[in-house]
């Protein structure tokens, strides 16, 4: 998503003249040009696919709606299995029109989880869980706050069920280094995701996330937390962003593997 203007065989190509060798794959785009086209891409570029996002939006209250949504759900399994991940990034949904029950919401997601984690597990991939920040809470998705996102997934097994962290979310929150640490210590640290957190806010709010190194963050400081968990998979970064998108895709790839090496890596 850092670099959707790029076609995937470009983003391919560019990664692999920049020696990145690990992607995170988002459905529209890999449905538009094929699932099974686009593994068939990934592989011979030798790139690994490290999750696919998203899934989720569990949230509806009618029955036919919530069929439809865990319907979809099973899809996006089976692509992320087809892509070679074990990783499907799961955003929760918002309120339903007209509701403001909170809690009935995230049960919701409860029960959704409940019938989509054995067929995950069957294809060999995990959900993870993203908390987004509270201002999403409305529309998007009801789960805010690591701790929420943690009482979710403990209840189901670990292999089936867990969380991404992801920087531009949750790093309000004085209790998330905490949380972090419960995840890693029950193995839910499913994917980890970077971004900066730059003001003023864009209007509309969705495509304001940093580019490494422009915001408030120290995103060495939360990569040390993952670690101090014992988290060791891929580190993500992911850039709603209009300017980045308004520039030239391969310029922006390789801006952001450099800010990642001079503001992420010790």
């Amino acid at each position: 998503m850092t670099v959707r203007q790029l076609s995937l065989p470009e983003l391919a190509e560019t990664c692999g003249a920049l020696s990145i060798g690990n992607v995170g794959l988002w459905r529209e785009p890999v449905q538009a040009y094929g699932v099974e086209a686009t593994a068939k891409l990934v592989r011979a570029a030798g790139l690994t696919v490290t999750t696919l996002c998203r899934g989720g939006f569990f949230t509806a209250i009618d029955p036919a709606a919530r069929a439809k949504a865990l319907a979809d759900n099973r899809r996006a399994v089976d692509e992320a299995a087809t892509l070679g991940t074990d990783t499907l990034v799961l955003v929760s949904g918002g309120l339903p029109a007209g509701s403001r029950d909170l809690r009935g919401a995230r049960e919701r997601i409860a029960d959704a989880l409940g019938e989509l984690g054995p067929y995950a597990e069957s294809r060999g991939v995990r959900l993870a869980i993203e908390p987004l920040h509270p201002m999403y809470a409305a529309d998007r998705c009801v789960v805010s706050t690591l701790a929420q996102a943690l009482d979710l997934a403990e209840r189901f097994p670990a292999h089936q069920v867990g969380v991404t962290v992801d920087t531009y979310h949750i790093w309000w929150d004085d209790t998330a280094p905490e949380q972090i640490a419960r995840a890693g210590s029950g193995g839910r640290i499913h994917a980890f995701q970077l971004a900066d957190w730059v003001t003023p806010l864009p209007e509309g709010v969705l495509n304001g996330r940093g580019q490494i190194g422009d915001g408030a963050l120290d995103l060495r400081e939360w990569k040390g937390y993952v670690e101090a968990a014992g988290y060791t998979g891929p580190i993500e970064v992911e850039l709603f962003n209009d300017g980045l998108w308004a520039r030239d895709g391969r310029e922006v790839l390789a801006e952001t593997a450099e800010r990642f090496i001079a503001h992420v890596i010790p």
